[in-house]
């Protein structure tokens, strides 16, 4: 449990108030309030600002909230077919899809539902450029600043190795007449300031190229719906650069639409303790951390509990699988926690549902829309061992 990653997400909101024993176990909850909630924040700052909002569907992508988030929202953002398929079926308003790197035997289709292609390289550019142009898509070209603040390097996009976006100081080498945006992400749960600091450091190189542009993306990682955030900084920011490229601006914010709007409720199945009295208790869970929230290990980090008390019984949770490394955390609990009790993980709506797998066999959670304004509860999918046969044959 060492170089634990701390998660920026965590806020219970409205939870406190539902009752997890209503619901299947293991579940998602997405209470629709709470995503209005930020949608609101996010529709705010584009109509104080003149910026367009795009979803990023990797980190969210529920069919179900696609007539919600379309009302507040620009249009989405997507990494390949499948996700441009989506965007088109459930989502309304613009498509803008980035991949590091387009297969051609996808590329008409995914030409054909877009509205932007965002190119990673100067070879994919120049390959597909003209089958584009045939299909009226604006064109852009992901860069690299070789600049982040991040120190999680899993998710540092800016770095010298990184394979997103050609490197800033090799842009001499694009045709620039074929471009019409330019597009950078360095960010990941942040607030202003790494922003900012990036734009200081590329601004001199970046700002005569936007000159000849239509726009810049200013990509995602941007934690806009976080109590803490700088918005009236971000406001600002965004009028500045608008005004010094001339270009209409682009962020693509997956985690800020949906931070803290969701939980994962999960059931104890088996508490025990250790015979070495130096061992912390554990608690066999229905939540999987490799199957249901694979960041968990990936990152790695702690997802917050919700109610966890500041000491106690201190209980590793683990999920049901067979893998060793199955481990949410180790938390408080005022007592050992029983077979049957009901707990729930903070902050689970982006990058879990879109994750999730059934290795070794486990089920995968069902999804529940709650509405905390009124209490009213759906589940609106639940998974079953047919799905897990019909994904292998």
């Amino acid at each position: 449990m060492n170089n634990i990653f701390q998660t920026m997400g965590g806020d219970p909101r409205s939870f406190n108030k539902l009752n997890l024993y209503k619901l299947p176990s293991p579940c998602f909850v997405i209470d629709k309030r709470a995503l209005i909630d930020n949608l609101k924040v996010l529709y705010n700052l584009k109509s104080q600002t003149g910026i367009k909002i795009l979803i990023a569907l990797k980190a969210f992508s529920t069919p179900y909230f696609g007539p919600l988030i379309s009302e507040y929202l620009d249009g989405c953002c997507s990494s390949g077919l499948y996700e441009t398929k989506l965007a088109k079926k459930y989502f309304k308003g613009q498509i803008s899809t980035f991949s590091p790197a387009f297969k051609k035997n996808d590329i008409e289709e995914i030409f054909n539902l877009s509205d932007q292609i965002i190119f990673n390289s100067s070879n994919q550019l120049n390959e597909f450029y003209d089958t584009a142009i045939k299909f009226n898509n604006e064109i852009g070209l992901r860069i690299n600043p070789l600049y982040s603040e991040i120190s999680n390097e899993k998710y540092n996009a800016a770095s010298i190795n990184s394979r997103l976006g050609m490197h800033l100081n090799n842009l001499e080498n694009i045709d620039i007449k074929k471009l019409n945006g330019i597009h950078f992400h360095t960010l990941c749960e942040q607030n202003f300031n790494p922003l900012e600091n990036t734009w200081s450091k590329i601004k001199n190189d970046i700002i005569p190229i936007c000159k000849k542009l239509n726009w810049l993306n200013l990509g995602g990682g941007h934690h806009i719906t976080r109590n803490d955030y700088e918005i009236d900084k971000l406001k600002t920011f965004l009028k500045k650069i608008a005004d010094e490229t001339s270009c209409q601006i682009y962020i693509e914010p997956g985690e800020a639409v949906v931070l803290d709007s969701g939980i994962l409720v999960g059931e104890i199945i088996d508490s025990f303790k250790p015979k070495n009295e130096l061992s912390p208790n554990i608690a066999i869970t229905d939540i999987s951390a490799v199957s249901h929230i694979p960041d968990v290990i990936e990152a790695p980090y702690r997802p917050a509990l919700l109610n966890e008390p500041e000491g106690g019984c201190k209980v590793i949770l683990g999920g049901p699988s067979c893998l060793a490394g199955d481990i949410i955390g180790e938390y408080n609990f005022s007592s050992l926690p029983k077979i049957g009790d009901r707990i729930a993980i903070l902050d689970q709506a982006h990058y879990t549902m879109v994750k999730t797998s059934f290795f070794n066999g486990v089920n995968i959670p069902s999804i529940a829309i709650w509405d905390s304004d009124n209490d009213n509860l759906e589940v609106i999918k639940s998974f079953s061992y047919e799905d897990f046969e019909n994904k292998l044959s």
